[in-house]
């Protein structure tokens, strides 16, 4: 292998595809506009398209089988270079397809030159992006599904487990926790449908686009789609080589999953708190202070809260990226591999970190219960009586207000109440049953219907929910 300081025949004439140049390439620009840095990331998917494209340009007599099969020997030795860590990569040759392609042609010599043919770096990137896109989606639903399954034990061991729910932060109803992470559960399996819908849209070939017009030489792309497992091909060629709405689609999903996820870390971050104590994270995903040893810090359900800014922040980036680009591909998009890359890495990390974590959270259920019990939350209970007494629910809800201000101003709960003081200015319309209501196990038996928060419901959730897993 040749040494990267020694000058190459296209350095030499200030880098490669400068034919048309009077002039070398500035080192500046050369380090500025180079993507190698970055886009190396793409070397398995290069090499894949390329194989792809030279069995089809056989199969329609560009190649010959002898040169066929010596490029693909060719790119196999490239692959396994770059695995053991043995390609050395040049900025000079600007990107990922240039660098393999030069390092083909020093391995087999002139016939390496002949892969190009019928293509341009336009659909040859795009192809690799997609290639590479849908297999991090395969892995991030993997992922998901794993996390799902999570949700779904959790729950099912806090079927019974009684919380206050919340509005505005506020005590508003008791519920079972098993209720609350299942919503948990609903969140992430549209994140992994969104996932999964956007797969279909990546999952379309470019090459054969060439730069922007077809190929003359007539592709067979049905058969590249073929090898290279895509549902179909990019019908237009100018939108095969400009179009990157898969990869917004992808980051606004990203988005969307890490939003969901960082509400549910910001609910960790609180019911951790020893001012809530619902639950107990894991030693191992906590960690301390440098200052103050009695610490344990949820930090990494707040660093997942953090990140999901990051990934926001890629959206709005790819978005204004092609806000402004007339049709075909512009240099603009190189600025696509980086805030998408970035993108992968911090939802799928973020999900990793869930795995762990989920698993292992600890209920605090006498905590809970107790926290249930001190915020008036069988108050529209009290309401809901009433109103199965034929009383209108605005002056139900009247009545309540005005016993939930009493037992306030007594520092009683609403069960500790009499009847006379439950039923203010009315006569014997709360009796002696009101008390079974009032209870925070009728409560949340009363809500035995699809999607309530009674016990046998979470449960047939829990049950349909691994069937969809």
């Amino acid at each position: 292998m040749e040494n990267p300081s020694s000058p190459s025949p296209e350095a030499s004439h200030g880098g490669s595809l400068r034919g048309r140049f009077s002039e070398a390439t500035d080192e500046f620009v050369q380090v500025f506009t180079a993507s190698i840095d970055f886009d190396r990331r793409l070397y398995k998917e290069d090499i894949a398209g390329s194989i792809a494209h030279a069995t089809m340009l056989e199969t329609i007599g560009v190649l010959s089988e002898t040169e066929k099969d010596q490029i693909l020997s060719g790119l196999n030795t490239v692959l396994a270079e770059i695995e053991n860590g043995d390609m050395q990569w040049r900025v000079d040759l600007e990107d990922v397809h240039m660098n393999i392609e030069h390092r083909l042609i020093e391995l087999i010599g002139d016939t390496g030159k002949k892969l190009h043919t019928g293509r341009s770096r336009n659909d040859q990137v795009a192809t690799d992006i997609r290639l590479y896109l849908r297999t991090a989606i395969d892995q991030l639903v993997v992922q998901q599904s794993e996390l799902l399954r999570a949700l779904a034990d959790l729950a099912e061991s806090n079927a019974d487990t009684v919380m206050p729910g919340f509005t505005h932060l506020q005590a508003a109803q008791p519920i079972t926790f098993g209720h609350h992470l299942m919503a948990w559960f609903e969140m992430l399996k549209r994140d992994r449908e969104r996932l999964l819908d956007c797969r279909r849209r990546v999952n379309q070939l470019p090459l054969g686009a060439a730069a922007l017009a077809g190929s003359p030489y007539l592709p067979d792309r049905i058969l590249v789609a073929k090898l290279l497992g895509f549902d179909g091909v990019c019908e237009n060629s100018l939108d095969a080589v400009s179009d990157r709405d898969f990869a917004i689609e992808f980051c606004a999903a990203a988005a969307l999953c890490l939003t969901h996820m960082s509400r549910w870390c910001e609910e960790m971050v609180l019911w951790s708190s020893q001012q809530f104590n619902f639950i107990t994270l894991p030693d191992r995903f906590c960690t301390g202070s440098s200052i103050m040893p009695q610490k344990k810090n949820p930090d990494v359900p707040e660093l997942i809260r953090g990140k999901t800014g990051r990934v926001n922040g890629h959206l709005i980036s790819l978005l204004t990226l092609m806000k402004g680009q007339p049709l075909a591909y512009n240099k603009d998009n190189q600025e696509d591999k980086e805030p998408l890359f970035d993108a992968v890495d911090t939802l799928g990390n973020s999900l990793t970190a869930l795995i762990g974590m989920v698993p292992n959270i600890e209920a605090n259920k006498s905590v809970m219960l107790q926290a249930t019990l001190r915020g008036f939350t069988t108050a529209t209970d009290l309401a809901d009586y009433l109103v199965r007494k034929n009383v209108p629910f605005r002056d139900a809800h009247d009545m309540v207000g005005q016993a939930v201000q009493l037992a306030v101003s007594q520092g009683k709960a609403l069960e500790e109440l009499s009847l006379a003081e439950l039923n203010g200015n009315e006569t014997n319309v709360i009796e002696q049953d009101i008390y079974e209501v009032l209870t925070l196990q009728g409560s949340i038996a009363s809500r035995d219907h699809l999607g309530g928060t009674a016990p046998t419901q979470v449960r047939a959730a829990i049950a349909r929910a691994r069937l969809q897993i």
